[in-house]
């Protein structure tokens, strides 16, 4: 048994071809949506699918999670517990879950994971969770190194899963009611309307407009690659890529990327070590500026910075390629280093401030021509920063193979006294042997070479060999047909021992001790619809129980609580301003359909909140 912490890369999973690549290019687990009570609603499999999800995923010892993250109607609580056992049977490692319903269920011996949309932000509410039964809390986005830090101290033997990649929700998950109140669509049962890269003008109190028709809650993407080892040092198990709705080539990319440089750390830092097997060959470079992205933020790991939003557009902008230098007829140039290609897209920010997109029609002598549908040449003013919102050559090759991943082995090929043995023993020390009787042959010329190279054929496998051993008693003919023959023969005895070997995580253990909630209130943030749910936080302590705002929507409450702060972005902060400018308070938001939301901003707390 390894000594060390193991190191998960858990990667989104939108279908079965997906999470198959996740695991293919580096992924140790991924998290993938049942049919329904999953939080994005969009992204739903069959239980086939995730039964061979998990086939596929356990010969490599890497785990499939699966969401059960919706908060549930009454009339919804008996579907939801039978999923679980068929979702348990199928193979499933985990359940992300965010209804406390759940834990009153007659549950299979699985694994429950507080998902993200719980809100923990506590080491208080870590270990309540902890202390009900589950093994492993999903941690919100907006906490920082030593916020992490301090909770791991609190909770050393609590799993600590944190996001580390991909698109942010301006609002803590599980605390955002804008799209059910705008739309009638929940994003606590996975309807979100995405109600945040919406635009907005910004108002004062005298109705004047600060900003006009900007993307104000919109944020940029998540890109914490570079530290990595200091969240696995603050006490970091599971380093969870966003994007269960984001298509195969992004999530092929994104997993090999981040799959690379946790390698990297593993090799330096010998007392981390990767939660599953396998050695990644990859066909291509990744580089995670090529996948959807726009533009990116550590978002408040290192504290508050300056480049969380993304007022411009809530598109793509992709990979920065340089500078306009000339803008002539149908066509640019640019500075830089990096080369457009024919059928690439092209965009940059208008000088209306909106982003303007074209397809690149062809390349010639550095002069960019785009795809103008009305002819005309738009207005490029020299220095105006260009990107590649989609690569064509990267996302042809993604759309082929682009990535093999094999159990190492080392083979051992002897003579018994009736014939011979081919013992062959993977990387986690699992073993299998197969004999045959055979009549042996002297033979005159050395056969070591042919045996190493027919043993070793490995390619129509998922394993690869590391080492042979050849024991034989002098030069022996050993035909190339019995020695292929043996090597099937063991490949597929080594998987089925892999699969049987195969061991799903504990269930965890709920505390003898009736434990306490932390408070003895919940209002609507709760997010209690059924009665399962409010009973159990009623024998927890909680003497006040409100009704979801799906269930009851409040006169008057607060549609969205964000530590990103339109104020602070603005250089506006009482704590951190940077402009004499001050603006009269109370702050509005309106939308392009009209509707009016006040800003109230809780400095105490370093946070804004939106209401209607």
């Amino acid at each position: 048994m390894k000594e060390g912490r193991t190191i998960e890369l858990l990667s989104p999973a939108k279908n079965l071809e997906c999470g198959i690549e996740a695991i293919r290019h580096g992924a140790d687990a991924v998290y993938v949506g049942a049919g329904r009570f999953g939080a994005r609603q969009a992204a739903g499999n069959s239980v086939d699918d995730i039964a061979r999800l998990a086939e596929f995923a356990h010969f490599y010892g890497a785990k499939v999670y699966v969401t059960v993250n919706t908060i549930l109607k009454d009339s919804e609580l008996a579907d939801a517990e039978k999923l679980i056992w068929q979702l348990y049977e199928a193979g499933a490692d985990a359940l992300l879950v965010q209804d406390m319903a759940v834990l009153r269920m007659k549950l299979p011996p699985i694994a429950l994971h507080a998902s993200t949309q719980c809100n923990v932000r506590s080491a208080d509410k870590v270990r309540f969770l902890a202390d009900c039964g589950f093994t492993r809390v999903v941690l919100a986005r907006e906490l920082s190194l030593d916020e992490i830090r301090s909770i791991h101290k609190a909770c050393p033997d609590v799993e600590l899963e944190c996001f580390v990649h991909g698109a942010l929700c301006v609002s803590y998950s599980g605390q955002c009611y804008a799209s059910q109140y705008c739309f009638g669509r929940s994003a606590n049962r996975g309807e979100c309307a995405q109600f945040c890269r919406l635009k907005f003008d910004l108002l004062d109190a005298d109705d004047n407009v600060v900003i006009k028709g900007k993307h104000l809650l919109s944020l940029r993407d998540m890109n914490r690659m570079d530290y990595l080892e200091e969240l696995a040092d603050a006490g970091v198990c599971s380093f969870k890529i966003e994007g269960r709705l984001k298509e195969t080539s992004y999530v092929k990319n994104v997993t090999a990327a981040y799959s690379q440089a946790i390698d990297k750390m593993t090799e330096r830092r010998s007392e981390y070590y990767r939660a599953s097997s396998g050695h990644c060959e990859y066909l291509f470079t990744p580089d995670v500026c090529k996948s959807f992205n726009r533009g990116f933020t550590d978002y408040f790991l290192h504290g508050r910075r300056a480049d969380i939003w993304s007022p411009n557009t809530p598109k793509s902008k992709g990979e920065l390629m340089g500078q306009v230098r000339i803008a002539g007829r149908g066509f640019i140039t640019i500075t830089g280093h990096k080369s457009f290609h024919n059928g690439d897209g092209l965009c940059y920010i208008g000088q209306d401030g909106d982003l303007k997109g074209y397809r690149v029609n062809r390349v010639e002598n550095g002069r960019i021509f785009l795809y103008l549908e009305s002819g005309d040449m738009p207005s490029i003013p020299a220095g105006t920063e260009v990107y590649r919102n989609f690569d064509q050559e990267f996302e042809k090759i993604l759309s082929k193979e682009s990535a093999r991943r094999r159990i190492g082995v080392d083979i051992m090929f002897e003579e018994t006294a009736t014939g011979y043995r081919v013992t062959m023993t993977d990387e986690d020390g699992n073993v299998a042997s197969v004999a045959q009787e055979w009549k042996k042959e002297n033979a005159r010329t050395p056969q070591q070479g042919n045996i190493r190279t027919q043993l070793t054929k490995l390619g129509g496998t998922r394993f690869e060999a590391r080492t042979v051993d050849i024991k034989l008693d002098g030069e022996r003919f050993i035909p190339s047909s019995l020695l292929s023959d043996m090597r099937r023969q063991v490949t597929e005895q080594l998987e089925a021992v892999r699969m049987d070997s195969y061991v799903r995580p504990a269930k965890g253990l709920a505390s003898d001790v009736k434990v306490e909630y932390p408070v003895r209130e919940l209002t609507y943030l709760g997010n209690v619809m059924n009665a399962e749910a409010r009973t159990f936080y009623s024998d927890h302590g909680v003497q006040r129980v409100d009704d979801a705002f799906e269930k009851t929507a409040p006169d008057s409450a607060a549609v969205m609580f964000c530590r990103h702060c339109i104020k602070n972005s603005m250089g506006l902060c009482a704590k951190n301003r940077k402009t004499d400018k001050q603006l009269r308070e109370p702050l509005f938001l309106v939308s392009q359909d009209g509707r009016r939301f006040r800003l109230r901003f809780d400095c105490a707390h370093c946070q804004m909140e939106i209401l209607y």
